[in-house]
């Protein structure tokens, strides 16, 4: 028999338990009350012949109540009562005290830190994350089955965003700012109608976009080609205010000349209107907007030339950076872009070339943007290119009812994510133990996921005019439900995982780059895929696998991990869990081979996938990395650009600190020399390995990229 615990783990049977807690109970109470051991062999024998495959844990207490009653018990059976009583009020107390107590004394590092375009030190943010604190709090104790929560303490799920679920809000979007842009959108109550000019309407984007981020708590992304048909509108304003008023004064060439300079320095201002206002402002939830700008030069569009000079104006403003508060330029966090490569700019000689060589000129210096591959994402995604949300996550192809393709003003309804390394663990190497405990964790993230999908039903449209009245998402009446937009796959619901990597490793005790292991995690992940599209069969809901950045999951996992089974080498022992599919950063494999490997895994991810690309010293390698943009196009569909930058946290400086006379490192900004106040970039050899820092007679760090 199983015994399903609180947490819904299946555990097996134990009849020394049952005689161990009403010992327990025993000890309360007089000698002539106690219970006799033949009198718990019969309870324990009275389960037993229940011939029951699964019995919930509560269901056997309440047996062992009953009997003890009927054994005249009575004073045993009501300490046994109190004692289970007493357990559920530790259960379910209030755990918010002191953790918003630490936020308010700048204690709490874990709260503080879990978000990186939060202040966590500021009012209007603390305000929030108080909120999210009392939120998490009724999430856990009554808003999710106990199991859940219990489940998501021991590590074996992850409920995201718990201090959000308290309210009928989801995760992510693609906004349509296309329709809002074009037919108008009302914020607070105010009208907006269709810009009449670029620098007009890359100032309602950044309102929308602030407005969006106030009543979501994950990210949203922009396709900026919509902006290419207000930039054409601002040139043919600047051309017949010239013309109407120089048309027998000067040649047309010449007014076309300066249309075109009034022109480029509109949009140079609108696009630094877009950089700053995200930058700037600040949502309702004290953070900036989590936004990607997704850059896209569509051949067939019709202002293709004005979106790439809109690309082109990005690309050179996120280069230089943003001021920060002492006037030096610093890389800002936001907006994220994304690159979409295709035949007209991937380095073979496109019209559009000069486009790539400006991004990745941008990535040696700013890390942004990251890479899509049109040609891969048209094979996995029926001949589709679009952007992923603001927290990575991709849609499935969803068509409206004239059978076009629809992906703009489409979102994700949550995420649980799965912690694959610590079923491995428990399975000891017993591959249909691994299979079995997996089938249950995984009904167990089914019904945390389907929490989220419930906690939406019946939601009004006024909920968040924005999103559902106004466009964002939808165009509802007021007062409409939202629950058409949950169901048929045109929203997603996602199922995250962490740590194919040490899962191959527990199991095997081989890495999943090895054969043996590969063909293992392939197992695996195709397993994932097929319950999702099981669920999705099942439920009429858009279930995706979800394999993007888990950021802190991955520690929280393995901290909760080596509680349990202490130092596993390769597993435990690094105290984190790789994201997703991701090779581990202590595997010797060069860049190329890492990206051509993890290829096969991202489009059975559908739902979500991005590999990274560990390279030191980036600005010098502007032709390696030129190398990489061309083998993204051709092999993998998602991939960004990584580095340990230095960094002054007197001055904000984030180029290359270098070794004075001294032989101290010195920010050549501000020259700070204390190093506790800045943070030095490890020059390796694209492994985390052996450091070739030389101080000695050449006084100069040396570096080496022997793997690209």
């Amino acid at each position: 028999m199983k015994v399903i615990k609180r947490d819904g783990r299946a555990v097996d049977y134990d009849r020394k338990k049952i005689a161990v807690a009403i010992e327990k109970a025993n000890k309360e109470v007089n000698s002539n009350e106690k219970a006799k051991k033949k009198e718990i062999a019969t309870i324990q024998k009275y389960i037993e012949d229940l011939n029951k495959k699964r019995m919930l844990v509560e269901d056997i207490q309440d047996i062992i109540e009953f009997k003890l009653m009927e054994a005249g018990r009575f004073e045993l059976a009501k300490k046994y009562i109190v004692y289970r009583y007493n357990r559920m009020l530790v259960r379910k107390q209030n755990t918010t005290d002191e953790s918003i107590l630490g936020l308010i004394r700048n204690s709490n590092k874990e709260l503080m830190e879990e978000n990186s375009n939060k202040n966590a030190v500021i009012a209007s943010t603390q305000r929030d994350l108080i909120a999210g604190e009392v939120s998490k709090d009724l999430t856990k104790r009554l808003l999710l089955p106990e199991k859940i929560s219990k489940a998501h303490d021991a590590g074996i799920l992850h409920f995201h965003d718990a201090d959000y679920f308290l309210q009928p809000i989801f995760n992510c979007c693609l906004i349509n700012i296309g329709d809002m842009l074009d037919n108008g959108t009302v914020m607070n109550g105010k009208m907006i109608e269709s810009p009449k000019s670029f620098q007009v309407a890359c100032t309602v984007m950044t309102q929308i976009i602030a407005a969006v981020a106030s009543s979501q708590y994950g990210g949203q992304s922009v396709d900026v080609r919509h902006l290419g048909k207000y930039l054409r509108k601002s040139y043919n304003k600047f051309y017949k205010e010239l013309v109407d008023k120089y048309k027998d004064k000067m040649p047309d060439d010449l007014i076309v000349s300066i249309a075109k300079d009034r022109l480029q320095s509109e949009l140079a201002a609108g696009v630094q209107t877009i950089q700053y206002q995200i930058n700037t402002l600040m949502t309702t939830n004290g953070q900036s907007p989590f936004v990607t700008l997704f850059l896209n030069l569509d051949a067939n569009d019709e202002y293709l030339e004005e979106n790439a000079m809109i690309v082109e104006e990005i690309l050179k403003q996120r280069y230089q950076g943003i001021k920060n508060e002492k006037g030096v330029y610093i890389t800002p966090a936001f907006p994220k872009l994304i690159y979409v490569l295709d035949e007209h700019n991937c380095l073979k000689g496109g019209k559009y070339d000069y486009l790539t060589r400006l991004a990745v000129k941008c990535s040696s210096k700013r890390m942004y943007p990251d890479y899509i591959s049109a040609k891969k994402m048209r094979e996995n995604y029926e001949g589709n290119v679009f952007s992923p949300m603001g927290c990575r996550s991709f849609l499935a192809p969803w068509k409206d009812e004239d059978g076009k393709y629809v992906f703009e003003g489409r979102f994700n309804q949550g995420v649980v994510s799965l912690n694959l390394p610590q079923i491995a663990l428990y399975a000891k190497k017993d591959m249909d133990k691994f299979f079995k405990l997996l089938d249950e964790r995984l009904e167990l993230c089914f019904e945390a996921i389907m929490c989220r999908h419930y906690s939406l039903l019946g939601t009004t449209s006024d909920i968040s005019p924005v999103h559902w009245k106004y466009g964002a998402i939808a165009r509802l009446k007021s007062g409409e439900k939202i629950d058409k937009l949950l169901k048929g796959g045109y929203s997603s619901i996602s199922l995250g995982y962490i740590g194919i990597y040490e899962m191959t490793k527990a199991m095997l005790g081989v890495s999943h780059t090895t054969k043996k292991g590969k063909e293992f995690a392939l197992k695996v992940m195709t397993y994932l895929r097929e319950t999702c599209e099981r669920w999705k069969k099942e439920t009429g809901i858009g279930f995706a696998l979800y394999g993007t950045p888990a950021e802190s999951l991955c520690y929280r996992f393995a901290s909760i991990d080596k509680e349990i089974f202490g130092e596993v080498k390769d597993v435990t022992d690094k105290g984190y869990y790789t994201n997703s599919y991701h090779v581990d950063v202590r595997e010797h494999i060069d860049a190329f081979k890492k990206l051509e490997f993890e290829s096969e895994f991202q489009k059975i991810s559908s739902g979500g996938a991005i590999s990274y690309i560990e390279i030191p010293n980036m600005k010098n390698n502007l032709e390696a990395l030129e190398s990489l943009v061309k083998f993204i196009y051709d092999n993998i569909q998602y991939a960004e650009f990584n580095t340990k930058s230095d960094y002054c946290h007197v001055c904000d400086f984030d180029g290359e600190i270098k070794i004075n006379d001294k032989y101290e490192w010195e920010c050549p900004n501000c020259g700070n020399t204390d190093k506790n106040k800045m943070n030095v970039a490890r020059r390796t050899c694209g492994y985390l390995g052996e450091n070739f820092w030389n101080v000695g007679k050449t006084k100069e760090i040396k570096s080496r990229v022997t793997h690209l």
